[in-house]
C-alpha cells in the first residue's frame, strides 16, 4: 500500500488547490470584470491530477509486470 502513497500525494494536493481556490473566491469589480487572483490554481490542480494518475498508472504497471515475471 505504501507504493501508492507517491500517486495519492499529488492527488490530494490538487483537490487543497481547488479548495483552496475555491475558498479565496474572486471579486467583481464595479464596472463588472472579474478580478482572479488566484487563478494559477486551476492549472496547478490539473497538473497534480495528472501526476498523480499518471504515477498511480506507472506504480501500477510496473508491480503488475513484476508478478507476472516472478510466477
Amino acid at each position: 500500500m505504501g507504493k501508492y502513497l507517491l500517486a495519492t500525494i499529488p492527488m490530494i494536493m490538487g483537490i487543497v488547490c481547488l479548495f483552496i481556490k475555491g475558498l479565496i473566491g474572486d471579486e467583481i469589480l464595479a464596472d463588472g470584470t472579474i478580478v482572479e487572483k488566484n487563478f494559477f490554481l486551476i492549472p496547478l490542480s490539473y497538473l497534480f491530477f495528472f501526476s498523480g494518475i499518471l504515477t498511480f498508472l506507472i506504480v501500477a504497471l510496473s508491480s503488475t509486470f513484476k508478478k507476472q515475471t516472478s510466477i
